[in-house]
């Protein structure tokens, strides 16, 4: 609402925003111990989390350097995990992109699934929402999500190996998944690329180094993009 302050929305950010540490503890938790099993240290740990920031790409890249695989299966896996952002980033510009550079920089560090999921959902619902009012809130979801995720990845790189393994941690992170995707399939084009990715990753799960991904996500994107050409040209 264009009378309510900017600092109320970073507010309704974090309240928005809280939920996910449900989720996002245990999902830094469990990294934090696959790291060091892989022969991570505590600074190369932390380092994944604080500079990487994107849970998915991270486990991805942490298996296959526990397997061994070729850097360039390793750095191609984590960018195609890592595309997503990509999207992201295009579809929260015409909301986002007028802010100042130095602010920009700051939402582009900060984008994970949880701010792009709860963001783009509130400046759709409201788009009578102002630039200032919309950063305030962005910035509010992620207020409780990263440092959470940051101390709750040191706790699992420190404790970690005492953890039960009746605590199931790793449950975190397909519920964080499917509670950020299922929203989000709103048109055929969406549910076409999430049926595609879903098949082909199973289809091609015998290949080496989880490539299968890699082709996944590619067929994924295409199946999406022209499942919403043809959309568009049998509306018009």
């Amino acid at each position: 609402m264009p009378g309510t302050t900017a600092k109320s929305y970073f507010w309704r950010g974090v309240r928005d925003g809280a939920p996910f540490v449900l989720v996002v503890g245990p999902f830094g938790l469990l990294f934090g111990v696959v790291g060091t099993e892989a022969g991570l240290n505590i600074v190369e740990v932390m380092g994944f989390s604080i500079l990487v920031i994107a849970g998915a790409s991270q486990f991805a890249a942490v298996q296959l350097l526990s397997d061994n695989a070729p850097t360039l299966i390793v750095l191609a896996t984590a960018l195609a995990v890592n595309l997503r952002m990509a999207m992201y980033s295009a579809a929260l510009v015409p909301h986002l992109g007028a802010a100042p550079l130095w602010k920009r920089a700051l939402m582009a560090y900060f984008l994970v699934d949880q701010s792009y999921a709860v963001g783009a959902v509130k400046f759709d619902t409201e788009p009578q929402m102002t630039l200032q009012q919309k950063v305030a809130y962005y910035f509010g979801i992620v207020a409780p999500i990263c440092p959470n995720w940051y101390l709750l990845t040191l706790v699992g790189a420190l404790v970690g190996k005492s953890i039960p393994p009746s605590f199931a941690l790793d449950f975190a992170i397909p519920i964080t998944f499917l509670a950020l995707v299922a929203p989000g399939l709103r048109t055929v084009a969406h549910v076409a690329a999430a049926t595609t990715s879903v098949a082909v990753a199973l289809a091609l799960a015998f290949l080496p180094y989880n490539s299968g991904l890699l082709i996944a996500a590619l067929a994924a994107m295409i199946t999406g993009a022209q499942v919403e050409l043809w959309t568009k040209g049998r509306m018009a």
